[in-house]
């Protein structure tokens, strides 16, 4: 096999959110890059891929780095939305070829994935729903109805427990529902936590329908963010959503039991720390208009000893 460097020109993909050397000789060497791009990016991962099982190590990164590569793609790439777009679609022609028997993928993430999905059952389309996602964010910035939420979380969270599942080779229907139950209380739970944030940016993704419920509009957000400090209609409906997003991560913790005991301290894992998301929610009061809630350093190091004592003890 000739060497990327050696057989295709520079793309822009490669240097959109990236300023590395991406090409690669070899397969393994694709794998490779895919670690060092998720220790450099992936602080809570790499906690994680303690506990997993040493042959799917490689596999993991390099669907992380994907995931993470993807989202950068949509939230930092220059050129505002439509160079965004434009990049999105030629990341998805690259993850096309990444799942053809006859291409060869330009990106060394998509190298490491044509790897991957020689030698477990992924499926193409839990990637295509991930870059959608990132189109939807350049597309819209305000959600009229939960359900619509809900759609959004379809496709930016609900695919990755889909690849993970594939990966552990258990991606059947039923531990499929509950991996979705999970992973939308992971990125609901995201959602509130970032309120501030997003809504700085232009995004909202507090239904819209539930604003008018407690009487809030979005100048009311924009006042209370420059005074600093959420008003009770604002702390009431967080804490509304705070309780849907926790009745989500009781739907999917039934998947804990149902899967490979490596897999069930990971999954216990991102349960606990997006339940701590939750918990830093209520310890203000519900206003995330003042500051954005933060899981303190010594709330990540128990749940990542106790995983370890779980994963020890058996």
């Amino acid at each position: 096999m000739s060497t990327a460097a050696d057989s295709i020109e520079p793309n822009p993909i490669a240097a959109a959110v990236e300023q590395r050397d991406w090409s690669v000789a070899e397969p393994e060497d694709a794998l490779r890059w895919c670690e060092r791009y998720t220790r450099d990016h992936g602080e809570n991962f790499t906690v994680v891929s303690w506990f997993l099982p040493r042959r799917l190590r490689a596999p993991m990164f390099a669907v992380y780095a994907f995931c993470r590569f993807t989202d950068n793609l949509g939230d930092e790439a220059a050129g505002g939305p439509e160079r965004r777009l434009e990049l999105l679609d030629e990341w998805e022609h690259d993850v096309r070829r990444a799942f053809s028997a006859d291409a060869e993928p330009q990106h060394p993430i998509q190298r490491a994935l044509q790897v991957v999905a020689r030698s477990k059952p992924l499926r193409l389309e839990p990637f295509q729903k991930l870059i959608e996602a990132n189109r939807l964010d350049q597309r819209q910035s305000r959600y009229p109805l939960f359900q619509d939420v809900l759609g959004y979380c379809e496709l930016s969270a609900n695919p990755v427990g889909e690849m993970v599942l594939a990966l552990w080779e258990i991606d059947d229907e039923h531990r499929r529902a509950l991996s979705d139950a999970t992973c939308t209380a992971l990125q609901l739970s995201n959602h509130w936590q970032d309120v501030r944030r997003d809504f700085q940016a232009g995004r909202l993704y507090l239904p819209l329908e539930d604003l008018r419920c407690y009487d809030l509009t979005e100048a009311d957000i924009a006042d209370q963010i420059a005074a600093g400090q959420a008003d009770r209609r604002f702390r009431a409906l967080l804490r509304f959503e705070v309780d849907r997003a926790e009745a989500w991560f009781r739907q999917g913790e039934r998947l804990i039991d149902e899967v490979p005991r490596e897999l069930a301290i990971d999954l216990r894992l991102f349960t606990d720390g997006g339940r701590a998301v939750l918990n830093a929610i209520r310890h203000q009061d519900y206003d995330v208009l003042a500051r954005r809630p933060r899981v303190s350093t010594s709330t990540r190091a128990w749940l990542a000893l106790r995983a370890a004592v779980q994963l020890k003890l058996g």
